[in-house]
């Protein structure tokens, strides 16, 4: 059985792809690696208003880039292609015609105006607002008067009078009554097809067993449910795939995380420099856990673990910060080679504020192993690093008014003469050439190095200082401390 379940993941290419698409996508993605099953991508892109080509590739690179790899689908094809549902309209209004010649649909002739005033009369009233049923049992007479009109048709599917009930994989068992669920439109006046019928209709066709995607959309399973039915006794179904609905992903105040929420948008990651493992670790938070004691853990470790049924109903909070440190964890564990090479695209332009001539790869492979402990995103690395690339370091005047303080001129001589005299093969010994100085002028190592560091980096903060200024170089180093003192005596 392990090896029939088959997963989909059919986003809209509208806009940029976002958090909580990606959570659905990775779930689906566990889900199916670690049942060994199927992973179809789909393409829901029968918006023409609202679809365009660049959000399909941004899709696209975006799987890519995550690692979220499919077996069916865009670029691979498979026994159910096209897998872009604008290249599938015949078979959607071939099944909306079966739909109508086997009675579970019907032609609806009423406009939006008579809809609306019927909707708001039943909320006066008290009574559910949903379709009323109006052109549900039309005598043919009826419908050639409408027609005669020149009213223009909906197809609405014929939804049962009776509950449905259904075991949400995640929820547990649900019912929803017929008032609540009422008759609802599958194809448009002009003929096109709408979700409610191309969603499930590709759900059967490429025989989806399982069915996870976000609780927005837990009011259509009993929709889809009467609909999959009608679709099994017209021979077009096997099944009723299993459904079970993720918990929204919340963001400020409260509010499901839209995709007009700047921290919901998987670029600003990317572009940060988030590592894929490390996001993705951190989505899979987002309503599921890999132990009550363990927070950081590899995608391998994910898939053997996950488990639909550990998935939690309750909302989840999208926690920046959070997701920050599991990053800079799986920054961490990286292979030096892997981290100096993850790196790369943050020391060249437009990132780098630096010449290109000035990068010095000796230099760069010589530093990162002190930059990987220092890291929450790769983007840190820029600022990190630039005064080795720079022909003068950065001019930050709230680090030079924070360091600069009475005094710091004869520190910063002594400091350099003492640093003349070292061993410049050993960070130690600069190490101690400062505090030497330091303590010459009554300072402590953190008060005697501020000077040192911000007239060499630009900054109060950085990298280990000792072994920076080793990287640099003596020369370098003394140049820029001589630059220091020029300003500070200006």
């Amino acid at each position: 059985m392990a090896n029939a379940i088959r997963v989909r993941f059919c986003p809209s290419p509208t806009g940029n792809p976002h958090v909580g698409l990606v959570r659905t996508a990775l779930f689906n993605w566990a889900f199916a690696r670690h049942h060994q099953g199927t992973m179809v991508f789909r393409i829901e892109d029968t918006d023409a208003a609202r679809d365009s080509e660049e959000s399909y590739e941004q899709l696209l690179e975006s799987m890519r880039w995550l690692g979220l790899d499919w077996d069916e689908g865009p670029e691979i094809g498979g026994p159910h292609a096209p897998y872009r549902q604008s290249q599938r309209m015949d078979l959607y209004k071939d099944v909306a015609a079966k739909l109508l010649a086997g009675g579970h649909a019907y032609h609806c002739y009423c406009s939006v105006t008579e809809l609306d005033e019927r909707r708001e009369a039943a909320r006066a009233a008290g009574r559910p607002s949903g379709y009323d049923g109006h052109c549900r049992d039309l005598t043919a007479e009826q419908k050639a008067a409408y027609e005669r009109e020149g009213r223009d048709a909906i197809v609405r599917f014929r939804m049962p009078d009776e509950p449905i009930t259904f075991t949400d994989l995640v929820r547990g068992e649900l019912t929803f009554t017929p008032e609540n669920v009422p008759d609802y439109g599958i194809v448009r006046a002009s003929g096109a097809p709408l979700y409610t019928l191309v969603n499930p209709v590709d759900d059967a066709l490429m025989e989806i067993t399982h069915v996870l995607r976000g609780e927005d959309l837990l009011s259509s399973t009993p929709r889809q449910i009467a609909l999959y039915k009608a679709l099994i006794e017209l021979g077009v179904a096997k099944e009723i795939p299993a459904f079970g609905h993720l918990p929204y992903v919340m963001g400020e105040g409260n509010k499901k995380l839209s995709k007009r929420d700047p921290q919901a948008s998987l670029n600003l990651y990317r572009e940060r420099g988030f590592l894929p493992e490390g996001l993705l670790n951190y989505l899979s938070l987002l309503g599921w856990s890999f132990s009550a004691d363990q927070d950081v853990f590899t995608i391998p470790q994910m898939i053997e673990k996950f488990d639909i049924a550990d998935v939690n109903s309750n909302p989840a909070r999208f926690d920046l910060k959070k997701a920050e440190a599991i990053n800079a964890d799986h920054i961490r564990q990286l292979d030096v080679k892997a981290f100096a090479a993850a790196c790369e695209p943050w020391l060249t332009a437009p990132h780098a504020n630096w010449a290109p001539e000035g990068f010095d790869r000796a230099a760069w492979e010589a530093i990162a192993p002190h930059a990987q402990t220092r890291l929450t995103v790769l983007s840190d690395i820029t600022a990190n690093v630039d005064f080795l690339f720079r022909e003068e370091p950065v001019e930050d005047e709230a680090s030079w008014q924070k360091a600069m303080k009475e005094g710091s001129d004869a520190l910063l001589r002594t400091a350099r003469e003492k640093l003349q005299a070292a061993d410049w093969s050993s960070p130690e010994s600069l190490k101690n050439a400062v505090l030497a100085a330091g303590e010459e002028h009554g300072l402590k190592l953190g008060k005697a190095q501020a000077p040192v560091r911000v007239a060499v980096t630009g900054r109060t903060v950085g990298l280990p200082l000792f072994e920076s200024l080793q990287i640099l170089g003596e020369e370098r180093t003394l140049a820029r401390i001589d630059a220091a003192l020029a300003k500070l005596t200006a």
